[in-house]
C-alpha cells in the first residue's frame, strides 16, 4: 500500500494498494482503444479507463520494465506474497495503519 501524497490524489483514497509487475507480462487483451494517459509528474504516467475513470496503472520512463498495477481493478483473485506500507511519513492524518505489515517511512527497496 502507497501511502505518498501522489497516490492519495490519483485514488481519492488514503493510499493506493499497487504491485509491481514486468511490462513483458502485461498485455490489454481489449479495450486498449479507452487507455489514456495522465503525467502529473514529470517522467511518469498514470494510465486509466477514458469511459469509466477507473485507474489502472502507472509506469515511469527510466524504469520501462516494470509497471504499477492497481489492484483494486482486478477481477481475478491474487495472492500478494509481500505486503506493505510505504511512505507512511506522508500516510493521510484521518487513516491509522492498524495492522501488523512492515512499514516504510518511504519507497520500500
Amino acid at each position: 500500500m502507497c501511502h505518498c501524497k501522489q497516490c492519495q490524489k490519483a485514488q481519492g483514497s488514503a493510499f493506493a494498494a499497487v504491485a509491481p509487475i514486468r511490462s513483458d507480462d502485461f498485455h490489454i487483451t481489449q479495450g486498449a482503444e479507452f487507455l489514456k494517459a495522465y503525467r502529473a509528474t514529470p517522467g511518469k504516467a498514470r494510465v486509466f479507463c477514458s469511459e469509466c475513470g477507473s485507474p489502472l496503472y502507472s509506469a515511469r520512463d527510466d524504469l520501462p520494465e516494470m509497471k504499477r498495477l492497481r489492484l483494486g481493478t482486478l477481477d481475478t483473485p491474487i495472492v500478494a506474497d509481500k505486503r506493505y506500507h510505504a511512505w507512511v511519513t506522508s500516510k493521510a492524518e484521518w487513516f491509522d495503519i492498524e495492522d501488523d505489515l512492515p512499514r516504510f517511512p518511504e519507497f520500500a527497496r
